[in-house]
C-alpha cells in the first residue's frame, strides 16, 4: 500500500469499503435488499454526461436503482436488476491525505449512497451530514 500517494490496490480499497459497511448498524445492513456495492476506478463518460457533470473528478459515488421507499408490492413480482452503488476509487483517493482520512472518506461516500438507496434525496442526505 502506497500511503503517501493514497493509492491502494483494488483489493485494499474494497476491504475498506467492506469494513465501512460492516460498521453500519445491523438494521441498515439487514434491510439492504437487491443492491450491489461495486468499486470502479472512475465514472464512465456516459455517467458523467448523464449526471450533467463537467468532469469525472466531481463524482465520488453513485446510487442507481429503485429506492427502498419507492418499492411497492409490485417490486420483485418479476425479475429485477439489482440496484447499484458505485464508489469511484481514484476520486476518493485523490482527496485523501492519510490512510485514516481515506477510510473516513470511503465511509462517508458509502453512507451517502446508502441514504439514497433508502430514499433520501440529495438535500436530505447533505442535511444529515453526508
Amino acid at each position: 500500500m502506497d500511503v503517501g500517494a493514497m493509492t491502494l490496490t483494488h483489493e485494499e480499497f474494497e476491504h475498506f469499503v467492506q469494513e465501512a459497511f460492516d460498521e453500519l448498524p445491523p438494521d441498515f445492513q439487514r434491510n439492504m435488499d437487491n443492491v450491489s456495492i461495486v468499486v470502479e476506478d472512475k465514472p464512465s463518460a456516459e455517467t458523467v454526461k448523464k449526471m450533467g457533470l463537467r468532469s469525472p473528478r466531481e463524482l465520488y459515488g453513485l446510487y442507481e436503482g429503485i429506492p427502498l421507499n419507492q418499492r411497492g408490492t409490485w417490486y420483485g413480482m418479476s425479475p429485477v436488476v439489482p440496484d447499484r452503488i458505485s464508489l469511484y476509487k481514484h476520486n476518493i483517493e485523490r482527496d485523501a491525505r492519510s490512510l485514516p482520512e481515506l477510510r473516513e472518506r470511503i465511509r462517508h461516500v458509502l453512507i451517502h449512497e446508502i441514504a439514497h438507496y433508502y430514499g433520501m434525496n440529495e438535500e436530505e442526505v447533505r442535511a444529515a451530514g453526508y
